[in-house]
């Protein structure tokens, strides 16, 4: 009888004993060979889905679907975020908005999808919004988001099938050789311009806000503040549309204090535009420096401001417009009280100096005509020629007065020197008295003109300051209106409760 060894023994006393290096090589080849699925794809296929801005396609909630036909932009966001934002889509992902909208009808599908789950199985329901771009019927219509319903789904609550997959990245990164030849292939083929679609801008502007909501920069730019400008503006009339103004404001304000020195100038060049682009970025030092310009021009820029922006930034205006025409008075009030006094100390008339008297004559007549608004025409107004039938002509109403400002006078009389009543001016004066002309009477005059122009010069100091981030230098950087109008913390119109 052939006996045969017990095959579990048999295996226990056939294996080999590893030494302890090789049972720890192996220990470690097998967490490798675990691990496996987690290395590197690079060079070969990935199809995983992407979930990254702006396509979240995991935990993503909210469908936004920006097309005209021509090309089409998608996004996959959260709701979460999107109602942090924005108070368009708050109020549009609300419970109130659902129950609003969903009325009393019940689709049945879900009732037939839900007979079939096993009694066992759980329900993980996730509810999902979409939105599609609007665009209008064109004219005065402005592109608008709109909420779609969404397909009842057994898996994911109310949701949609994804028009198209979400793009994946699945090649890896060419090397720096192959980059360079490619260049050089693509350097020397002719290939026409692509036409840029008329709405891009659209496209652009919904990209910035998205890009806004999760942390990243907007696309604007950085380089041409002119164009920077029509792109934050733009932006901010969309953010507006969708009550995110506190979240797209920092941004556009960052950007645009950017450019320093040159954003100053272009705010001097189009104070206005400016104004309200500020108001709309609650921008303190946009909106500041554009009140400056403003109030020093007003009634100027009056036409651009009204019925465009909100009616308290208009009183404003006007609050700080009655600030200055009330220091303007008092000025005006001093400088026509100046006078010069004698060697004994005793203030100039006809009777002890009649030189100096006519110097004061001199200044108080040019004060007043530069600060007297010029006399309305007493001519009548020039009548229509009368047309072929016989019919009398309609009256031409006259072109409008232009605005009188008084802030280019202040400026030359707080520069003082020769800036106003110079040489040849007082030399013209005094010869309207041939008997007190001459050499020494004409350098006495000049002399004591000079000393009423400092006398002047410190009479306006209170309009002389300025309160703007422009450099003006020594001489007012030629501005023709008043920059001493202050803006004061209370004074931002959206800091009201």
């Amino acid at each position: 009888m052939v006996s045969y060894p017990d095959s579990q023994g048999a295996e226990r006393s056939l294996a080999i004993r590893r030494p302890p290096s090789a049972t720890s090589h192996a220990s470690r080849a097998s967490t490798v060979r675990r691990h496996r699925p987690h290395r590197s794809h690079f060079g070969g296929t990935s199809l995983q889905p992407q979930n990254e801005f702006p396509v979240f396609t995991h935990t993503g909630d909210v469908e936004i679907v920006i097309s005209n036909g021509r090309k089409e932009q998608r996004y996959l966001l959260h709701k979460l975020i999107l109602t942090q934002c924005s108070g368009f889509f708050e109020a549009g992902t609300s419970d109130e908005w659902a129950a609003a909208g969903e009325g009393s009808s019940a689709p049945n599908a879900s009732g037939t999808a839900l007979a079939r789950i096993p009694s066992g199985g759980t329900l993980q329901e996730r509810k999902r919004w979409r939105y599609e771009l609007d665009w209008g019927k064109g004219g005065e219509d402005l592109p608008m988001l709109v909420q779609k319903r969404a397909a009842p789904s057994l898996f994911g609550g109310e949701t949609t099938a994804p028009p198209h997959p979400p793009p994946t990245r699945n090649k890896p990164p060419a090397s720096q050789s192959g980059f360079f030849r490619s260049m050089a292939n693509f350097s020397s083929l002719h290939v026409p311009a692509t036409q840029s679609d008329p709405d891009d801008d659209t496209f652009r502007d919904y990209d910035n806000l998205f890009r806004v909501f999760y942390n990243y920069p907007p696309t604007l730019d950085p380089i041409n503040i002119a164009n920077a400008y029509v792109e934050c503006k733009s932006l901010l009339q969309v953010a507006d549309m969708y009550d995110a103004l506190e979240v797209i404001g920092p941004r556009v304000d960052h950007h645009l204090l950017r450019f320093q020195g040159r954003l100053w100038k272009q705010i001097a060049k189009y104070p206005p535009s400016y104004l309200k682009l500020g108001y709309l970025s609650r921008s303190k030092a946009i909106f500041s420096e554009a009140m400056v310009h403003v109030v020093g021009q007003w009634p100027h820029g009056i036409n651009q401001l009204r019925g465009q922006i909100s009616d308290g930034v208009i009183d404003l205006i006007e609050d700080k417009v009655d600030e200055m025409d009330e220091l303007k008075s008092k000025v005006e009030g001093k400088l026509f009280r100046l006078t010069l006094t004698t060697s004994r100390g005793e203030r100039v008339t006809p009777s002890n100096s009649w030189i100096d008297w006519l110097v004061m004559s001199l200044f108080r007549q040019w004060l007043a005509e530069n600060t007297t608004p010029p006399p309305t025409p007493i001519l009548k107004s020039p009548r229509a020629p009368a047309t072929r039938n016989g019919g009398n002509g309609e009256t031409v109403p006259l072109p409008p007065t232009p605005a009188f400002n008084t802030g280019r006078v202040f400026r030359l009389l707080g520069q003082g020197g020769s800036s106003y009543l110079g040489h040849d001016e007082c030399k013209r004066f005094l010869r309207l008295s041939p008997e007190q002309y001459n050499r020494d009477n004409l350098r006495r005059f000049e002399r004591r003109m000079e000393e009423m122009k400092h006398l002047a010069k410190d009479a306006v100091k209170p309009l002389m300051r300025n309160f703007l981030e422009l450099d003006l230098g020594s001489q007012g950087g030629g501005l023709p209106y008043l920059s001493c109008t202050r803006i004061d913390p209370q004074d931002f119109p959206w800091d009201e409760v």
